[in-house]
């Protein structure tokens, strides 16, 4: 019948109108896809903040190790339990392992569990809060305030005797500057 070949001709262009810009679509979202893949997700300078100390990232792979460039340049994680920091006891002071500016004191640093090391408090004037969404909810992200580097997250779930905050840090963004007595 004349009814079921129109309905048969209007489901064909329909199919055809459906192809063309599906086809259109894949490639606008291929387009979109690539570029994003050579974008960086977590920029140390994601607000085009100008830090004190800027290097070049050629700088940067010179002086650090792979690890430490990992974490403060590219915003990764060491694995739990592995940096050595994570372990000491010793009185002193942990300094950014870019820069070098005094972040935290050993005096604030506790036994979390968590399998990195871990402070209540940081020394506030060198410590930059931002929100991290790498994992696909919002994180406090703790950096150093001097270069940028990527230091690790900050939680609420620290001593409640003290600030009740704790700063997970990774291993690989510090260095350890021990008291002298």
């Amino acid at each position: 019948s004349l009814v079921s070949i129109y309905n048969f001709m209007t489901k064909k262009r329909f199919i055809i109108f459906t192809e063309i810009y599906m086809k259109k679509i894949r490639i606008i979202f291929l387009v979109i896809s690539f570029v994003s893949c050579n974008v960086k997700s977590q920029s140390n300078n994601k607000h085009g903040k100008e830090y004190i100390v800027a290097k070049s990232e050629n700088e940067w792979k010179s002086e650090l190790s792979k690890m430490s460039y990992y974490v403060l340049r590219e915003a990764g994680t060491e694995r739990a339990f592995t940096g050595v920091l994570n372990y000491n006891k010793n009185e002193g002071l942990y300094v950014c392992a870019g820069c070098k500016a005094p972040l935290y004191e050993s005096k604030y640093k506790y036994e979390s569990g968590s399998g990195w090391p871990s402070f209540d408090r940081g020394i506030e004037e060198n410590l930059e809060y931002d929100v991290d969404y790498k994992i696909g909810y919002p994180r406090s992200e703790l950096k150093c305030n001097k270069c940028g580097g990527h230091l690790g997250h900050m939680f609420n779930d620290g001593p409640k005797n003290t600030t009740g905050q704790r700063h997970c840090i990774n291993s690989a963004a510090l260095i350890f500057i021990p008291s002298i007595e």
